[in-house]
């Protein structure tokens, strides 16, 4: 014992700087002194979390799930009231064993999982898997990162929420139950590896109706008319107004012959001013971010997606170096919460006073009501010290997370700011003969409040400007005003926009369809599945997408039931407030369900799904041409398969055809690289490629090069060939020479220059453009 004390003493500072760098990842020698063990989700918050707390605890990461229902089979036995067998993950068996190694006989265990349904569900599968004693096992719960709140939540420790965790389960199960039943009956009647999810078939099926909206949507001409105005003496004055009555009714223009006769009715006519009306208005700032709402906003103003978002959101919660310290930065990420706590509003106001003015900061809290249902315990995502200045990050977080953490401290901020306060004037302007009344909107800032910090962007960026100053001169009524100007314009009314990432959170959360927290995996998942295709940031329905909603919408209509997914979801909050039973809840929507799979199962013909007749006529055997889907969407294949195996794309024109049959002429007769055998040139998903004539015995494929005949601009060395982007999804043209040339463009490049500025021009919109100056 003596020796033991005069090691220790020797070389205490030794094993402090040790316990220091590897308490939170699991030291033996630390371990064996430690009574207290924190089990905590990741590596990055174990290593913040750890800094805060003494020598007598140790922080230890479980890597996420523990836990989950087995891959092999269905894990649930429905005869027993739902009972399910969770198996530990193979990847998380060392991570188990490791936890079970730091648990002596009176180790206290703390779960510092987070703070919601899935943080619960972890903490509950790690008491099962890691069989804790009740008596020495707490549960911490906080919604941020740093040492008050650690050290608030140890003083205050919580049991387990059974019903948090029951409704993680029943959400869980539910999924499991609709996944495994309905994906192998899409296997078998329309594809193999089509899955369908009680929240991804919803959302797929908005995108498909969005899309049939827009393929049935007959665009309508309009034309407007606009007049620039000077008022008398003041030619250099001059302002614009639109049409806005004729004969005391609201215009509306048809078409360009209605337009001249308006415009020849307004030659030479004089015009004077009718009405001059100012209005005070008031704006407010948006509430600070919740989850969904900070997906949106960065998908719109960062456009980064869904699920980039969120992960960068997790690095800043979980906390990055700072210098010499791992300081998490914002609150917990996943909140449907508009709440700010006291201290928050109260630190705000101290530095907006001291940065902005005493005339910027509110006299008290601005309070936002938050949507039915949502946690009001936590907080909304904000940062965890609003006086830690984005510019004070700039050398230790990387591009996206200082991106993030700004516009998270930006809305924070201006959350409690004053009211912007606007100037608003409407001019009349009344020709000559009293028919025709133009109308000019002014507006002028005349106290920028939260505008100073932050303003909220739209999903339609013609909404963008709605904001922006627009300075009227000063005018009197019935003072005299001339038409310098009078321009028509033709329009199109426009078929509702494809939803982007934002606009679909927007949706699915408007229509309560699933939670924030689900709808960045929801969206990554019916991407990958082959459902959905990003097309200049929007997302288009795939053949597969249209084909298999089709099908649930007239067999499981519940399945993409906006109503009846809603009533799901808010059953299951029923059921984390200890509301409503779990497997009363499953048993009421299971029993119909498997019923109605089983029958669906008999009735429904493949035939009948997959294939639809066609006016196409085999030329190579002249039967029938069916349309058919495959993996790659729909195509035409003979009708006399497998006897006649002749197939190709739909809607594929003359040229396209004639430049696939040149395309195989030139490189018939390439041989295998592997096997010997022929090459072909056949078509996949992506264009073009050479495939193996030996398939399946031999896979060998090759990409064919396609060059555009364009001169590489920067280098002039190489040529512009088609490309395509990591995923294969967006065709780009890029220099051969790669990488020692990078030079890369969108649109087709046409080998001419720009008679002004000398640039490649390009085809877009069905015309050949500059490059640089788009003319």
């Amino acid at each position: 014992m003596l020796i033991y004390g005069l090691f220790v003493g020797k070389f205490e500072p030794l094993i402090a700087k040790k316990r220091k760098t590897l308490y939170f990842s699991g030291d033996p020698l630390i371990n064996s002194m430690a009574k207290n063990l924190v089990i905590v989700e990741s590596p990055a918050k174990a290593k913040t979390i750890s800094k805060f707390l003494g020598k007598d605890y140790i922080v230890k990461a479980s890597m996420g799930h523990v836990r989950d229902l087995p891959k092999s089979k269905m894990g649930i036995d429905v005869d027993k009231n739902f009972e399910a067998t969770y198996v530990v993950s193979p990847d998380k068996k060392k991570v188990i064993k490791d936890l079970k190694t730091a648990i002596k006989a009176d180790t206290k265990v703390w779960l510092a999982t987070d703070c919601d349904r899935e943080g619960e569900a972890i903490g509950w599968h790690l008491q099962e898997a890691l069989k804790l004693k009740k008596e020495n096992t707490n549960r911490i719960v906080f919604h941020e990162i740093t040492k008050p709140a650690i050290m608030k939540a140890i003083e205050s420790p919580e049991p387990l929420n059974v019903d948090l965790v029951d409704a993680q389960q029943a959400r869980r199960i539910l999924d499991r139950l609709v996944g495994y039943e309905l994906s192998p009956l899409l296997w078998k009647k329309i594809r193999y590896g089509l899955s369908a999810g009680r929240v991804q078939s919803v959302a797929v099926r908005l995108i498909v109706d969005r899309e049939r909206e827009r393929d049935a949507f007959e665009k309508e001409e309009y034309w407007s008319i606009t007049g620039e105005f000077y008022p008398d003496k003041d030619k250099k004055e001059t302002f614009t107004a639109k049409l806005h009555k004729k004969d005391d009714k609201k215009v509306e223009i048809g078409n360009e012959k209605e337009s001249k006769k308006i415009l020849k009715d307004l030659e030479k006519t004089d015009f004077q001013v009718e009405s001059i009306e100012h209005k005070e208005v008031k704006r407010n700032p948006a509430p600070p971010f919740t989850t969904s709402t900070l997906q949106q906003e960065g998908a719109r103003k960062l456009r980064m997606s869904v699920k980039k978002t969120m992960v960068v959101a997790q690095q800043l919660y979980e906390g990055v170096n700072i210098g010499k310290e791992h300081q998490g930065l914002i609150t917990y990420m996943r909140t449907d919460s508009m709440n700010l706590s006291t201290q928050a509003t109260t630190a705000i106001k101290k530095m907006v006073t001291k940065d902005y003015g005493k005339e910027y900061a509110l006299d008290k809290p601005r309070v936002y009501k938050s949507k039915k249902g949502a946690q009001e315990a936590h907080e909304a995502i904000r940062p965890v010290d609003v006086t830690l200045h984005p510019k004070d990050l700039e050398k230790h977080l990387d591009k996206d997370q200082l991106k993030l953490y700004k516009l998270i401290w930006k809305r924070a901020i201006a959350s409690q700011m004053a009211p912007a306060i606007m100037d608003r004037e409407k001019i009349d302007i009344l020709s000559e003969d009293k028919k025709y009344l133009f109308r000019a909107n002014g507006q002028r800032v005349k106290f920028p409040g939260f505008m100073k910090v932050y303003v909220e962007s739209f999903d339609n960026p013609d909404d963008e400007t709605k904001h922006d100053e627009n300075l009227l001169p000063a005018l009197k009524e019935k003072q005299g005003v001339h038409a310098k100007e009078v321009v028509p314009a033709q329009h199109f009314t426009q078929p509702p926009p494809r939803y982007t990432e934002a606009s679909l959170v927007k949706k699915l959360e408007s229509e309560e369809i699933g939670r924030p927290s689900t709808y960045a995996p929801t969206i990554t998942t019916v991407m990958n599945r082959g459902y959905v295709e990003k097309e200049e940031g929007t997302l288009k329905p795939t053949d597969t997408a249209y084909v298999v909603t089709d099908v649930l919408v007239e067999h499981f209509p519940n399945i993409v039931s906006v109503g009846f997914t809603a009533k799901m979801e808010d059953d299951l909050d029923q059921i984390a407030q200890g509301k409503e039973n779990w497997q009363e809840f499953l048993g009421d929507f299971y029993e119909p369900f498997h019923d109605n799979v089983m029958e669906k199962m008999e009735t429904i013909k493949k035939e009948d799904v997959v294939n639809e007749e066609s006016d196409e006529i085999c030329e190579k055997c002249g039967s029938k041409m069916v349309i058919k889907l495959g993996r790659y969407g729909k195509f035409l294949s003979c009708s006399n398969y497998p006897e006649c195996k002749h197939a190709k794309p739909i809607g594929e024109t003359e040229e396209e055809e004639k430049e696939f049959t040149e395309l195989k002429k030139k490189l018939g007769g390439k041989k295998c690289s592997e096997c010997g055998e022929l090459m072909e040139v056949k078509k996949g998903r992506y264009g073009e490629f050479l495939g193996c004539s030996g398939y399946p015995k031999c896979k060998h494929m090759q990409s064919i090069v396609k060059f555009s005949g364009v001169k590489c601009p920067e280098c002039n060395g190489g040529q512009l060939i088609e490309r395509r982007t990591r995923k294969g999804a967006r065709v780009f043209y890029g220099c051969n020479k790669f990488p020692k040339c990078k030079f890369a463009m969108w649109n087709k490049p046409v080998d001419k220059k720009c008679k002004k500025c000398k640039s490649l021009m390009m085809e877009k919109d069905e015309k050949v453009v500059c490059s640089k100056c788009k003319e």
